[in-house]
């Protein structure tokens, strides 16, 4: 009887040792991941991919926090707080060029346009960009439109010496219009335009001079890394790439349960601005010809290139980016599961 017991024992002993690896592998993979702004309808898509398992499903654990800008994630990324993150793509060019050594790079393209604009009033004399010469327009100081704007003024025939800016804090840039002390604003259509609307300046009210009808033809959000981090976890990039763009889909496809989800997440959320977010990213941003024709992430590397000189160019820097090094497509998923 006890010969018995201690067979059986080794045979249980046996099993735990051939379970241990396997246990081991099942292990979720840890990723801290970090958006670009508050939790808004642009983001929440981080949020879905989350809160319906998608990254679960692909063996990762995953914390998501709010950011506090998207210049701010690049250097988060390069300085180890966060292993990948979400935030516009074009700052993290600009980081690129001042610390090519840093790595930092884009596995997924989700804008194919750049939010980027400068909006006036619309019963004002501004008709075309050519009309902002001699016009003050309001922005801080590390406003992406105001940074990008000797580019768009480059691309749109505009003396950019003849426009002055007005430093101005975020929460007086959109009054300041309303209140006629300043000609115009820049910022992401996204933020300025229902500011403006939220303080008595409605849509209609508004002139709206996207960057990209003018020949600054940016691209917008990304999921960004660094090339350490995917050395070490080639598969936990594959898979958070491949999580993070199935909710992004499922936005496109029902931005309700998107919108659902983000009130539960940020219960003061204001389900109604956020719709109208939602609508105007998907319009002015994300549905693009090349979208619809070819899928998420479809990047026209030459495209890619003249927008990196483009942001090159308005910070002063000499030309150094390459394409390449900024963005790879090589953790996508499948075509099929970037069609829209």
């Amino acid at each position: 009887m006890a010969h018995g017991i201690s067979r059986r024992g080794a045979l249980i002993a046996g099993t735990a040792i051939l379970a241990a690896p396997l246990v081991a592998r099942a292990q979720p993979a840890r990723l801290r991941f970090t958006l670009d702004w508050a939790f808004q309808a642009p983001n929440a898509f981080a949020l879905l991919a989350r809160d319906k398992g998608y990254f679960r499903d692909a063996g990762i654990d995953v914390q998501i926090d709010r950011g506090q800008g998207s210049g701010g994630v690049p250097v988060a990324l390069a300085g180890g707080s966060y292993d990948m993150g979400y935030a516009d793509l074009n700052p993290a060019i600009k980081f690129v060029a001042e610390n090519p050594d840093r790595g930092i790079v884009a596995v997924a393209v989700l804008h194919d346009r750049s939010p980027l604009c400068a909006i006036v009033r619309a019963d004002s004399a501004i008709r075309t960009p050519k009309d902002l010469e001699g016009k003050r327009l309001a922005a801080p100081d590390f406003d992406a439109g105001r940074q990008l704007f000797p580019a768009f003024a480059k691309s749109a025939g505009i003396d950019a010496s003849k426009v002055t800016f007005l430093s101005v804090s975020p929460a007086l840039r959109e009054p300041m219009l309303v209140r006629r002390e300043a000609d115009g604003v820049t910022g992401f259509v996204t933020t300025s335009a229902l500011a403006l609307k939220g303080i008595g300046l409605d849509h209609p009210a508004q002139r709206v001079m996207m960057y990209y009808d003018h020949g600054l033809n940016l691209y917008g959000g990304a999921i960004l890394t660094t090339r350490a981090f995917i050395e070490r976890n080639p598969a936990v990039v594959r898979g958070a790439t491949a999580a993070l763009m199935r909710g992004f889909r499922d936005t496109l496809r029902n931005g309700q349960e998107m919108l659902d989800n983000l009130k539960r997440v940020e219960p003061l959320t204001d389900v109604a601005l956020e719709r109208e977010r939602h609508e105007m990213n998907v319009a002015r941003v994300i549905m693009s010809d090349n979208v619809r024709a070819n899928g998420l992430s479809s990047v026209d590397m030459a495209r890619l290139q003249t927008g990196i000189r483009a942001v090159e160019e308005a910070y002063n820097l000499p030309p150094r980016v390459q394409a390449a090094q900024i963005y790879t497509a090589d953790f996508l998923p499948p075509a099929a599961d970037r069609a829209v």
